[in-house]
């Protein structure tokens, strides 16, 4: 999409991760972007402040070092839609995890230099629709990543998921 129409325009985004070149590599993708805000943090305390700080339009945590999944947890609370990024936790478990707990999107951060048109998606389209979205564009990087066989479930998840039929109840963990 043109930077010069996005929805990212005069957005306000975190980001939490613990290594400082997936931030920069973050803000080096934004630089063009009119108005847009990126706050930063390397670590949960930071994370954790900043969201209780500031409404967010859109928030991209990482898992690992950053207490990740808690810091889903209050961002969802305040309802600011969140992007997983991660390499370290880059399972089913994990994936599954955050869709059950409200991620908008789960992206791998081997797929980072992509990252801005998932972020508009997140953006733009609803939740579900988001998903089947992002299902469509990763689908084949999850089979390299997971294994072909790793949607395999006793239960209908990952079918809805796929479909855009799951609807999410995120459970909520108050502090």
């Amino acid at each position: 999409m043109n930077e010069s129409v996005s929805i990212l325009n005069g957005k306000r985004i975190l980001a939490v991760d613990d290594e400082p070149d997936v931030l920069e590599s973050l803000a080096e993708q934004f630089e063009d972007f009119e108005g847009l805000i990126l706050d930063k943090a390397t670590d949960y305390e930071t994370g954790d402040q900043l969201l209780r700080s500031w409404p967010y339009d859109l928030v991209v945590l990482d898992i690992m070092g950053v207490r990740g999944f808690d810091l889903l947890n209050a961002s969802v609370f305040q309802g600011f839609p969140t992007v997983m990024l991660t390499a370290h936790v880059l399972s089913v478990r994990a994936l599954r995890k955050s869709i059950e707990m409200g991620a908008r999107a789960y992206i791998p951060k081997e797929k980072m230099g992509e990252i801005v048109p998932f972020l508009e998606e997140v953006l733009s389209l609803d939740r579900r629709s988001g998903w089947r979205k992002l299902f469509v564009r990763l689908g084949g990087f999850f089979n390299m990543a997971f294994g072909p066989e790793w949607q395999i479930d006793k239960s209908t998840f990952w079918e809805q998921v796929t479909s855009g039929e799951y609807d999410a109840k995120p459970v909520i963990l108050r502090k």
